[in-house]
């Protein structure tokens, strides 16, 4: 038994073999993140504005409303790929609200996914609190761990302390 691959005879065996040993294709790990972070000009005034908006809920900027649905990012360790998938609606004259795009954002290409509109801008920046860190729950210590504890002594991989003479 064998399979082709680009035109070459390879055995089954083989090809089980590097799959089992994790020889098959590269993929990085995408973090989902909890808050999408955006700039946006306001092109009457010539001013930029950055702000965080949390996943599923809306931001308004000017007469624009920002709703991001979903934020991915990378590693640090990782080439930066950021993306958003966003809505945004503009606000009319008479109130009502027109859907004016939606889509995915990249935080790389700003250009080629931002909102232009002919008073504001807004683009992608980066992502934000990856979801099931201890970013997302505000604090620096996980959750089981008393936050009016002194602190261990020695643990692993930190950083040492320096005390500072005054």
């Amino acid at each position: 038994m064998s399979n082709r691959l680009a035109g070459l005879v390879v055995p089954a065996a083989v090809c089980a073999a590097a799959l089992a040993l994790g020889f098959g294709p590269a993929h990085a790990d995408r973090l989902e993140n909890s808050v999408a972070v955006f700039a946006a000009l306001d092109k009457v005034t010539a001013r930029t504005s950055k702000f965080e908006v949390p996943l599923n809920e809306t931001v308004q900027f000017g007469a624009l409303k920002v709703t991001p649905r979903a934020c991915f990012s990378r590693p640090p360790t990782e080439q930066p790929n950021t993306s958003s998938f966003v809505e945004v609606d503009e606000i009319q004259l008479d109130g009502e609200e027109k859907r004016i795009f939606t889509g995915w954002m990249f935080a790389e290409s700003p250009g080629l996914s931002g909102v232009e509109h002919p008073v504001f801008d807004v683009w992608l920046t980066n992502c934000e609190k990856p979801k099931g860190t201890m970013a997302q729950t505000g604090t620096d210590q996980p959750a089981d761990v008393d936050p009016g504890a002194a602190p261990p002594d020695e643990l692993p991989f930190a950083p040492a302390r320096r005390r500072v003479r005054r």
